[in-house]
């Protein structure tokens, strides 16, 4: 069986999932549902960025957390690590909007496939700059607990005064305990974003499929 045929194939399963419509009827259907589902991507940003937010401030609020940055003279690095943060998420959602818009108005089906393409893309760059930005958050706290905290420094100083080995064990079950961390919370981060964007991909993936056909059949 050659490439046509099955190409023919693939195009009269789909038929079956669009009975009588035409290929641009099928085209337009498509791209609203994805239109859709990107906009949904675009509105869960947000509702994720606001629900961040909250809970920082209020952890902050709670533990004293701004008082105790500025105890340990961290305040170089913290404050311009929170402001670049929020500007690459603002930036984030900026290019959802804008992908969301440019579906809603494409009207050539290999544009639509290259801006379902570029969707998935920044979908995934999000994924990845949001745990690297919680990796960065560990490491960060870990180094200013160690080196600023007093209570850490004094448990330091004793373990010191115990015997090198003291020191270097202590710091391994630090790092140790930190990768468990980090381990635990990525786990939780991927499973989080696999139950929502993970959906939303997949949608679009279809959406991508199915246009592919018929651009192949053209």
């Amino acid at each position: 069986m050659d490439e046509l045929e099955l190409l023919k194939k693939d195009w009269d399963k789909s038929k079956k999932n669009y009975p009588n419509l035409s290929k641009e009827e099928i085209y337009n259907l498509i791209s609203k549902r994805s239109s859709s589902i990107v906009k949904w991507i675009f509105i869960i940003s947000v509702l994720e960025f606001s629900l961040w937010t909250i809970l920082s401030f209020s952890l902050d609020s709670s533990y004293n957390a701004i008082e105790k940055i500025q105890s340990y003279d961290y305040e170089f690095i913290y404050y311009p690590f929170i402001s670049i943060s929020y500007i690459i998420l603002f930036v984030f959602m900026y290019l959802f909007y804008k992908n969301y818009r440019n579906i809603s108005v494409t009207e050539n089906t290999k544009m639509l496939m290259e801006r379902i393409l570029k969707t998935r893309k920044t979908v995934k760059q999000y994924v990845i700059y949001n745990i690297t930005v919680m990796y960065l958050g560990i490491i960060l706290g870990v180094i200013m607990e160690l080196s600023s905290n007093s209570e850490t420094q004094i448990l330091i100083s004793d373990i010191k005064s115990d015997g090198e080995n003291g020191i270097y064990i202590f710091y391994l079950i630090v790092a140790v305990l930190s990768l468990i961390a980090m381990a635990l919370i990525t786990i939780l981060f991927l499973g989080f974003y696999f139950l929502i964007y993970g959906l939303l991909l997949k949608r679009l993936k279809i959406n991508y499929k199915e246009l592919k056909k018929i651009v192949e059949l053209e």
